[in-house]
């Protein structure tokens, strides 16, 4: 890696379900392990850009509740005492919220979202914010209006987005564990290239109250780490059902850590893996298929049955993600007017509330919400709305078959999770096509509401790393981790 790698010895380089063992049995404090990532913050994040807001007294307080309730004998969870970094979009009572975005710079929410909350409860202190595209718009984190990420692989690439600055601090060791959201894959495809694990739970399975929403039928919070089991234990706090979010689903979790633990045994004898047809061939690098074709290989040595599946409507994706997600947007942003909070420009008694709206939304809005913003309102407007909107939702109702026939048959399906590994630094910025299109893999997904993770994979020819995607049914996220895990564990390690 070009940013400092840890070795085993160091705090920092150690696993969250190593630091979580190492807290409950008293050999390492909260405090201790605290420090440590909040020192390798300072040290290195001038450089990388991960973190937005780092929040260093309230980790430490936190810290010390957790190293307390631990001797206690009271700890609420199996990562008590284990520290984490949060996105920015996840409302907090003592850090602001900005989303990336000048239109709320500098708020700070009087309530935390429910996501805040259970990480609180569970006693893991959050070290601070991490940088986004703006609104969560971008699959770089170049559209952030605070600064760009840069992956610590490859200062001069992109970390992936939107989601940029949780995975850029995870694999940097700056952060253990943290939480990004997946509207189009902002958890997945930053995962995929930064080398680190990110899973987008099932739709409604992690509440969505206190999250900023950008398109509210797609965005879902969800975990990120460095291993398959540390995901699974973060999964395992932030998930199950709200009252206050009225798309929450009411269910059981998966045991998403028993999975975990079951599949790093490396038996896959009796599952049956789908290779998607669609996800896959011309406009994907060598290198990724290449990785993609190994990671078959590895998966039939473990037992599994692999099988193509031909999910028609899925070359369909790109096109009605990028009409429903700016139709959401264009309704959701219409609250950030200067009326109430955020950001007023022009309020000096001479221009009217319309005047200073528009001034407002002109000076706190960047080009690509602006750019979203116009699509979905043009999509929604009178005469348009059933050519556009409306064939749009037709054809998520077709993904969304796509995959159930592809279930009845299989147990998950797999698939390279971005075309092509992190690309340059402003190099895609002046073609948003060319930048919609790095997440042709994971949209799916979104738009039929169902369960995935991005593990990694390997390294291509220039030593940058490659995802691979596992998709799994609604309400079976188990089995993500469980060939997930099998997978990690015949890989082994991906050296830097």
């Amino acid at each position: 890696m070009t940013v400092g790698t840890r070795t085993s010895t160091d705090i920092t380089g150690l696993d969250a379900a190593d630091l979580a063992g190492k807290i409950a049995r008293r050999e390492l404090s909260s405090v201790e392990v605290t420090s440590a990532h909040l020192d390798r913050i300072a040290e290195i994040d001038g450089e990388l850009g991960a973190f937005l807001h780092v929040g260093a007294d309230a980790a430490l307080e936190a810290a010390r509740a957790a190293d307390a309730a631990i001797a206690a004998g009271t700890a609420t969870s199996s990562l008590t005492g284990v520290p984490i970094a949060l996105k920015d979009v996840f409302t907090t009572v003592d850090a602001p919220t900005t989303c990336g975005s000048k239109m709320l710079e500098g708020w700070v929410s009087p309530y935390d979202a429910t996501l805040t909350r259970k990480l609180r409860e569970a006693g893991l202190p959050i070290l601070g914010k991490t940088n986004m595209d703006e609104f969560a718009m971008g699959s770089s984190t170049e559209n952030s209006a605070y600064q760009v990420t840069r992956n610590p692989w490859d200062v001069t690439r992109i970390p992936g987005g939107s989601g940029g600055g949780s995975a850029a601090a995870l694999a940097s060791y700056q952060a253990p564990l943290a939480i990004g959201t997946d509207t189009g894959g902002s958890i997945r495809q930053p995962a995929a290239v930064t080398a680190t694990v990110g899973v987008k739970p099932t739709y409604g399975t992690v509440s969505r109250f206190g999250l900023v929403a950008c398109a509210s039928s797609l965005d879902q919070g969800g975990p990120c780490g460095r291993t398959v089991l540390d995901t699974a234990l973060l999964h395992e706090v932030i998930a199950g059902f709200d009252p206050r979010d009225s798309t929450s689903i009411n269910a059981a979790v998966p045991d998403v850590v028993g999975a975990a633990r079951a599949g790093a045994s490396g038996d896959l004898r009796g599952v049956r893996i789908g290779v998607v047809k669609q996800l896959q061939g011309e406009g994907y690098q060598p290198g990724v298929l290449a990785s993609f074709e190994q990671a078959c290989e590895t998966l039939r040595g473990l037992g599994a049955t692999i099988v193509e599946v031909d999910c028609p409507h899925f070359e369909y994706a790109l096109g009605a993600y990028y009409l429903i997600l700016p139709s959401e947007v264009s309704s959701n942003l219409a609250r950030f007017d200067a009326m109430r909070y955020g950001l007023r420009v022009g309020d000096d008694g001479s221009r009217s509330a319309d005047e200073v709206m528009a001034l407002s939304r002109e000076a706190g809005f960047g080009p690509e919400v602006k750019r979203r913003i116009m699509i979905g309102t043009y999509a929604l407007s009178s005469g348009y709305y059933d050519a556009y909107y409306g064939q749009a939702q037709k054809v998520r109702t077709l993904i969304a078959r796509d995959f159930d026939a592809a279930f009845a048959n299989v147990d998950v399906l797999i698939s390279p999770t971005t075309p092509q590994p992190a690309f340059k630094l402003g190099e895609k910025v002046d073609d948003p096509l060319s930048m919609y299109l790095f997440d042709l893999c994971t949209l799916p997904v979104n738009l039929a509401g169902n369960a995935a993770m991005s593990v990694p994979s390997g390294l291509d020819g220039a030593g940058l790393p490659i995802g691979l995607q596992i998709m799994a049914p609604q309400l079976a996220d188990d089995r993500l981790y469980r060939v997930g895990a099998a997978y990690e564990a015949a890989r082994g390690p991906i050296d830097g």
